[in-house]
């Protein structure tokens, strides 16, 4: 599949949604011919569930909508995509087990989570093994991928993202000093507790204190005495939502005033009300700001805000991404065989969904963007970018090949169900000038297209 195809398929998928087009034939029209079924693993209960409720309802969002455009085309033949969600308590012996009965009892084509890298890791593992497909959202940790060819993400991983928060308080901050405080027994914060000390020793600072607790810990005094007794600049803690206001709060107590940075494990919304005034003014590193998204991102946030009532965090659009990359693996593959679908998913370059755009290593790790969000006014606000070298790429069609020779019905249609079925649409009243200005706008949001490529999308889709 071209690099392009990839980027405009989900473009143009998320901007019709977004402007009001998604498809409005019910499932009963659609003469589905059998179901997709794909597991999802979520800690629907445990220490994290707004991390569960955010996947599930993304994951029931992603799959509604594609069932509503009369579900995943495989030779000409429709076919209904079933979720089925388990529950993984944030436990990794409950995350195998679950991943296990998904893939020999209900055989599904693939899984979509879990989340956390305590569990993302052994049940990687797992999935590997069984020979699934296995994509984990959330998981930044890169023992959940490395030499697993059956396991993908669509979050960055931890050796970037300690870096990130290195250089930001290094050059935010001035920091020369600071302290880490992480738990020792979860695979997330112990691998970037570590990548963020290396990092900023390696440019030149020094961490004066690295202290650790365990899971389940609610008394951080002994460690944060520590920590202040260290006179820190700064004080790193890549912990989880529910964690960080003890954090903070206890840090604060202790007569600790200096700036505490986070990770994306803090985008939940549930720790703005849990950290309250303490968290105003933190900055945390993450996958993507809402005041600042791009149109294709938009489009999600409008859809889920109209659907569940509030703004989706990092794990629902890793979530929603994580679902694009499978449905596109799904079609390009044509194939429901877990084997195909592997070699399909290995073979995106390069993805535009809700956490910007993406290409892929031959682990199966995403290289893209980190933003560094600021709690200001009990909001997450954008506060600055950092992106790996050279990307994204100047010119995405590299490598593009085939588009050139595509018509307009091959580059809207091929890939894309809500576009293939254009008849099914609510587009009746959009005219020629309509359609121009929805592919203008995705052109300037990134999508590439030759001036001949973008009048036969628009010509096609007007057609419709």
């Amino acid at each position: 599949m071209s690099r392009r195809l990839v980027v405009l398929t989900a473009v143009l998928t998320l901007v019709l949604g977004g402007l009001g087009l998604a498809p409005v034939a019910a499932q009963e029209d659609c003469d589905f011919v059998d179901e997709v079924v794909i597991g999802v693993i979520a800690p629907l209960t445990g220490d994290i569930p707004k991390v569960g409720q955010s996947t599930q309802e993304a994951a029931t969002m992603a799959a509604d909508e594609i069932n509503a455009a009369c579900g995943l085309e495989i030779d000409g033949e429709n076919y209904e995509v079933i979720i089925i969600v388990e529950d993984n308590e944030a436990k990794a012996e409950s995350s195998v087990a679950a991943a296990t009965r998904l893939i020999v009892d209900e055989e599904v084509v693939a899984i979509i989570g879990p989340q956390a890298s305590k569990q993302a890791v052994p049940t990687g593992q797992v999935a590997n093994d069984r020979e699934t497909p296995m994509i984990s959202p959330w998981s930044t940790n890169p023992d959940t991928t490395f030499d697993r060819p059956w396991v993908f993400r669509a979050a960055f991983l931890d050796p970037f993202q300690g870096p990130v928060v290195a250089g930001f308080v290094q050059e935010e901050h001035g920091a020369t000093t600071a302290a880490v405080l992480y738990d020792i027994a979860s695979d997330y914060p112990k691998g970037l507790a570590e990548n963020f000390r290396d990092a900023f020793e390696a440019s030149g600072g020094d961490v004066v204190a690295f202290e650790s607790f365990t899971t389940g810990d609610a008394d951080f005094s002994s460690q944060l005495t520590n920590i202040i007794a260290a006179n820190p600049d700064v004080i790193f803690t890549p912990q989880y939502y529910n964690e960080v206001p003890l954090i903070v709060q206890q840090a604060r107590e202790l007569g600790y005033t200096g700036p505490i940075v986070g990770s994306d494990s803090w985008g939940t919304p549930d720790l703005l009300d849990l950290c309250g005034d303490a968290c105003e003014g933190l900055f945390f590193s993450t996958h993507y700001a809402p005041d600042i998204v791009t149109e294709v991102a938009q489009a999600f946030i409008t859809a889920y805000e109209e659907r569940y009532g509030a703004k989706p965090d990092d794990v629902a659009a890793l979530t929603y991404d994580a679902f694009q990359m499978l449905f596109i693996a799904i079609e390009s593959a044509q194939s429901l065989e877990r084997a195909d679908i592997r070699d399909a998913l290995a073979t995106i370059e390069l993805f535009e969904g809700v956490t910007g755009v993406m290409s892929f290593d031959e682990q199966g790790d995403p290289v893209k963007c980190a933003v560094i969000i600021q709690i200001k006014d009990g909001a997450f606000t954008y506060y600055d970018s950092a992106c790996p070298p050279g990307f994204p790429p100047e010119d995405m069609d590299e490598e593009g090949g085939d588009m050139g020779m595509l018509g307009g019905e091959a580059l809207v249609a091929e890939r894309c169900t809500v576009c293939h079925n254009a008849d099914r649409i609510n587009a009746a009243e959009k005219d020629h000038a309509g359609w121009e200005a929805t592919v203008d706008r995705m052109i300037s949001n990134g999508a590439q297209l030759t001036d001949e490529e973008r009048a036969a999308v628009i010509d096609y889709l007007a057609s419709q």
